[in-house]
């Protein structure tokens, strides 16, 4: 699928395409797609200055994650894997075009697909503001609504960083994040933004494999604005998840590509951040819960109080939306979140649709991916982690390996011991 992202005077019609999208502005035509409009609003009443680069990297997050809404993968030749020709303007497409093969191996690697990218000018450099806000806070934090980002950024205040919060508005998540950054070490900085992309046609449900990218560049965009950054020094960009998902090992042979999601997977970090480097964009990302479960972060946190009053507040279902904005209870991210609970406190007050997976039938006990975490919890049991893990961790890009086996194994014995509990068998 051949796709152009550019802003709105761009000669769409000198590059033939499938879809047209209009970067940072509305379009105007049913037949073309949108992005980025209110964005761009957005921070502009945040009168900050970033760095020119990161503008043209939120244009590529932008435009990638068009394409990702964009295109179906049923209608790919293995219902599955879709191939993307991508040219997004951007203000120095020289380097971006010398860079691209470790942005098309990042894209692959994160959302299975095949991607070739070209970038050309006319990107957005808006003029700055007179007196430019720069933000104080010392580092940035994603903040999602999702448990572990809440405990990433609860454990950021109680050691005396000054985090500012950066979120992606999700409808069902919105005013947790707000309330999250509000209650956080007295009130937390928050730059909460949609990216409101809009195509025609589009795949339903989203696939989302690559939405993370545009989390990222939002948390890299903001980096870059604070005193700090301008004043020469590198800015951390903390992207809080516990190892087990992080990694998010399949946990069945049927399991493999992105159905099991990589949107914080060390390989992910490390393809990106050499990106940054080569950019020259001072932001150093970093996972600090790569060696812990979730049920390690929980009980491990630094404000127990806090955390004991909202965690169940909190959202980490991969079926959210489609249960009426409540948790699911039987898909991977909810068995994670239900297995930490109960390694933390034996107690969790989440709303759950499918409460008593014991029950045997397809709803519950019988559901793909229970029966998927029983399988995987009993080959790695049988096959050792390393041969289980395979791939999940053979990229020269990963490193501390082991460190990282032995997470997933109290990971998986979490799960294990929610199972128990539950009496699936």
């Amino acid at each position: 699928m051949r796709i152009t992202c550019a802003l709105s005077d761009y000669d769409f019609l000198g590059t033939p395409s499938d879809l047209d999208v209009v970067l940072f502005g509305n379009s105007g035509d049913p037949m073309r797609g949108s992005v980025g409009a209110a964005l761009k609003h957005a921070i502009m009443r945040e009168k900050v200055a970033p760095a020119p680069r990161a503008w043209d990297l939120l244009a590529l997050a932008l435009a990638v994650v068009s394409a990702d809404l964009a295109g179906h993968r049923e209608r790919s030749p293995d219902g599955w894997t879709r191939e993307f020709d991508l040219t997004v303007s951007v203000v120095d497409a020289p380097f971006w075009n010398a860079n691209v093969q470790a942005i098309q191996q990042l894209l692959a690697y994160l959302s299975t697909d095949r991607w070739t990218l070209r970038f050309v000018e006319g990107g957005i450099l808006p003029q700055p503001d007179r007196q430019p806000e720069h933000p104080s806070e010392d580092c940035v934090v994603l903040l999602s609504g999702g448990l572990d980002s809440y405990i990433g950024a609860i454990d950021l205040a109680a050691q005396g960083k000054r985090p500012l919060a950066v979120s992606q508005m999700v409808r069902g998540d919105g005013e947790k994040q707000v309330a999250f950054a509000a209650e956080i070490g007295g009130g937390l900085r928050h730059f909460q933004v949609n990216h409101n992309a809009d195509v025609p046609d589009p795949e339903n449900p989203p696939s989302q494999r690559a939405r993370s990218i545009i989390f990222l560049a939002y948390g890299v965009f903001m980096a870059t604005t604070l005193a700090r950054y301008h004043a020469g020094d590198e800015v951390t960009l903390y992207v809080c998840e516990n190892g087990f998902i992080a990694l998010n090992p399949p946990l069945t042979g049927g399991r493999i590509g992105s159905l099991s999601t990589r949107t914080t997977h060390p390989v992910v970090f490390a393809l990106l951040q050499q990106v940054l480097d080569s950019a020259g964009l001072r932001v150093r990302i970093v996972n600090p819960y790569r060696f812990r479960t979730k049920g390690e972060m929980l009980r491990e946190c630094l404000n127990q109080e806090l955390l004991g009053a909202h965690a169940y507040q909190t959202t980490s279902c991969g079926r959210f939306k489609q249960f009426g904005y409540n948790h699911c209870g039987r898909c991977v991210p909810c068995q994670v979140r239900r297995a930490a609970f109960l390694a933390w406190r034996g107690q969790d007050l989440t709303n759950y649709v499918y409460g008593n997976l014991a029950l045997d039938d397809d709803e519950h006990a019988g559901f793909d991916d229970v029966r998927s975490a029983l399988i995987g919890i009993a080959e790695r049991r049988e096959a050792g982690t390393a041969r289980w893990l395979g791939s999940t961790i053979s990229s020269g890009l990963v490193t501390d390996k082991q460190a990282l086996a032995n997470t997933v194994e109290r990971g998986l014995a979490e799960i294990e011991a929610l199972m128990l509990a539950q009496g699936v068998r």
